[in-house]
């Protein structure tokens, strides 16, 4: 059963109520959903509402991921929450990248005033965060990791700060979901990410049930540590036992339920614990509502298959119908057009 701090903080990964509408002066897209549209719909969700629709990095299928413009796409497009990944600087500053490396996602490779800065860490030859002051990642610039996207928009945007991300979703009334990334590797370095992350919650005035963001990490030490200082909804990401232990269930979340519970509000996992290889139902996202872990999978990408040869509308549409409370996507639009699309065929 949800524990009493459960509950008060559990509105925050569930509803989409209360979310300010985003003021725009474009005329409404087909993927905005009308008001009250999605409340004849029996949902399988904790609360009975529509599933959250989360951007993940932004709208990162369309624009450099973790930037202010990704973002800012994603909200044009309607996403409910945005969804920045945390490392640090090396003077303690909380930035938007998904990796501690920076190859693949800035231009730091064209900049020769770093190249001596490349060094070798666990095996990877690469540029490295917290080797960086803010200043200097801010003169780099961002690009599209991912094969087969558009980089028609590398080299043009700065990385932010989280405040920044903050001040963005803040503007148009839109909640946030962060990801503390490594935070272990931080600490280890004299970089702990948790009184900083504090700071920030404290100030804006997110430390509380009812925040307008959600904490998310895979490390859950950094979440049990948070939740002694902290009201802040928490989110437990897991992902298959098995790539820790060849001889575990395929099935088995990386943190089990039950210590999941203890200190969580939500559980995201990787969305192939939710359906076994034919499709069918583990019963994941009813064990998570059992004990009253909101449910947000990841993640729903429009250009890579699925396993089972589903298209990216049918995958979603199983997800929905299991009971999913909120989907991670880089294709946001994607998300809430087959959402709208459940909702008229209900109607």
């Amino acid at each position: 059963m949800p524990t009493i701090k459960q509950m008060g903080r559990l509105v925050t990964l569930v509803s989409v109520s209360g979310l300010a509408l985003v003021a725009c002066a474009a005329e409404p897209s087909e993927t905005e959903p009308a008001a009250g549209s999605t409340e004849s719909v029996e949902w399988a969700t904790l609360t009975g509402e529509a599933p959250l629709v989360i951007a993940h990095r932004g709208a990162s299928g369309d624009r450099p991921e973790h930037t202010l413009e990704a973002y800012a796409l994603a909200i044009e497009q309607g996403a409910d929450i945005i969804e920045p990944d945390l490392v640090m600087t090396s003077d303690g500053v909380l930035v938007a990248r998904h990796d501690r490396y920076l190859s693949t996602t800035t231009n730091v490779s064209d900049r020769p005033e770093f190249a001596e800065r490349r060094r070798t860490v666990e095996g990877r030859d690469d540029w490295w965060v917290e080797d960086f002051t803010l200043a200097e990642i801010r003169s780099l610039r961002a690009r599209q990791p991912f094969p087969g996207r558009s980089d028609a928009f590398d080299d043009q945007f700065v990385v932010p700060t989280f405040e920044e991300v903050l001040d963005l979703a803040a503007a148009h009334g839109v909640r946030t979901e962060p990801e503390v990334k490594s935070p272990a590797h931080f600490v280890s370095i004299g970089l702990d990410p948790l009184p900083e992350l504090v700071r920030i919650l404290r100030e804006r005035g997110l430390d509380g049930s009812d925040a307008m963001t959600a904490i998310q990490c895979f490390e859950p030490e950094f979440l049990a540590r948070l939740n002694e200082v902290v009201d802040t909804p928490l989110l437990m990401l897991v992902f298959p036992l098995r790539q820790l232990d060849p001889g575990a269930d395929p099935l088995a979340p990386s943190v089990s339920f039950d210590a999941m519970a203890e200190f969580a509000d939500g559980v995201g996992p990787y969305k192939g614990l939710l359906v076994d290889p034919a499709g069918a139902d583990t019963g994941f996202i009813a064990e998570a509502h059992a004990r009253g872990l909101a449910v947000h999978p990841w993640t729903f990408r429009d250009d890579q298959p699925v396993g089972d040869g589903s298209s990216i509308e049918d995958e979603l549409r199983r997800i929905y119908a299991l009971g999913a409370d909120g989907v991670f996507t880089d294709f946001p639009e994607t998300a809430i057009r087959v959402r709208n699309s459940v909702q008229a065929e209900a109607e």
